[in-house]
């Protein structure tokens, strides 16, 4: 199911709407390198060549999980 929220980016107000499922990854990610998902957000958001910023959050997250895998399937290999 998708969830909307309001998220600071760069200073400015705006909101994102993915599924839950992407909100608790970026939550995850948040807590383990000790910044705020706002941060994160801003990050994403100063670097995406994607039309939308919830895209580029999806996109953003799943090269995030592709990077930890690649090293384990460089290994298996």
């Amino acid at each position: 199911m998708d969830k909307k929220r309001s998220v600071l980016v760069n200073g400015r107000k705006t909101s994102i709407t993915v599924e839950a499922t992407f909100w608790a990854a970026l939550r995850e990610i948040a807590i383990a390198r000790g910044q705020t998902m706002n941060a994160i957000i801003s990050e994403i958001d100063r670097s995406r060549t994607e039309r939308t910023l919830s895209s580029a959050v999806r996109v953003w997250l799943l090269e995030h999980f592709q990077s930890l895998a690649a090293p384990r399937a460089t290994r298996a290999a």
